[in-house]
């Protein structure tokens, strides 16, 4: 059988949008776009991290809808990196807080544990 990427797409739930967008374009250095969502949809708001659905491998957006609170991390994501200390350089001038500096996991690499503007954890991996 053919080993495939499980995840195919996240959520990270935000109270504020813009500030959380700031935040993981500056760290990740990247571009979030809206996307203009029905009125009949149930999101607040939503900005689409960078995809290609040409390709396996999860994409995602921000969201903020009602009755949902940021927080609560019971599902940490990780970022793909060349080199973590990369964006983890970048977290904490970009409002977050580090709170597992550069790590190894053995032969599968180094990650970081961060907290993001709207009190997510969330983790950066790189093989180097």
């Amino acid at each position: 059988m053919e080993a495939k990427n499980p995840v195919i797409w996240f959520e990270i739930y935000v109270d504020n949008t813009k500030r959380a967008q700031k935040f993981y374009e500056t760290i990740l250095n990247i571009q979030l776009n809206e996307l203009p969502m029905p009125e009949t949809a149930q999101f607040t708001e939503m900005l689409f991290f960078p995809s290609n659905m040409e390709q396996h491998g999860a994409s995602g957006a921000l969201v903020k809808m009602d009755g949902f609170k940021a927080g609560g991390n019971s599902t940490v994501i990780y970022f793909h990196s060349d080199d973590c200390t990369t964006e983890q350089n970048r977290v904490e001038m970009a409002g977050g807080k580090v709170v597992q500096p550069k790590m190894s996991i053995g032969e599968y690499g180094f990650i970081s544990l961060c907290i993001d503007t709207e009190g997510n954890m969330f983790g950066l991996h790189s093989l180097k």
